[in-house]
């Protein structure tokens, strides 16, 4: 999993987070740990959105090379560092599953309420389950 530096800034009791290697991926919170996990899902939804646009991922910059850049330290005044893991794309893999039936009608209602596939709601709660573990 590739990590990504992040400027947390804290204002008016709510923590920003900002990546100096990806422009316009921000996210905040309440606690500077909650600012974190939701930066780390913002970080990961736009590298996926530059994924799918055809962008190129920026070469991810060490501490020394951020600090020797004027821009980086203009922003990191007042700023704590800190290292935000984040996920890549990945290529979609078909699987066959076995449950019960009950269970997958469960699944396919919950799904098409939430506006989303099968598969989709499967993978968001497999997400949820592997990160609360």
């Amino acid at each position: 999993m590739p990590i990504a530096y992040a400027l947390i800034h804290h204002e008016d009791g709510v923590y920003g987070v900002s990546f100096p290697d990806y422009p316009g991926a921000v996210s905040t919170g309440t606690t500077p740990e909650e600012a974190i996990r939701k930066g780390a899902e913002v970080l990961s939804f736009h590298v996926a959105g530059m994924d799918e646009d055809g962008d190129r991922f920026p070469m991810l910059r060490s501490l020394e090379e951020l600090q020797a850049d004027p821009d980086f330290a203009e922003d990191a005044q007042g700023a704590v560092v800190a290292l935000v893991p984040f996920d890549l794309p990945a290529k979609s893999v078909r699987i066959n599953v076995s449950m019960d039936e009950r269970l997958l009608d469960a699944v396919d209602q919950a799904a098409k309420a939430s506006g989303q596939t099968r598969s989709a709601f499967l993978a968001e709660a497999a997400r949820k389950r592997i990160m609360a573990a």
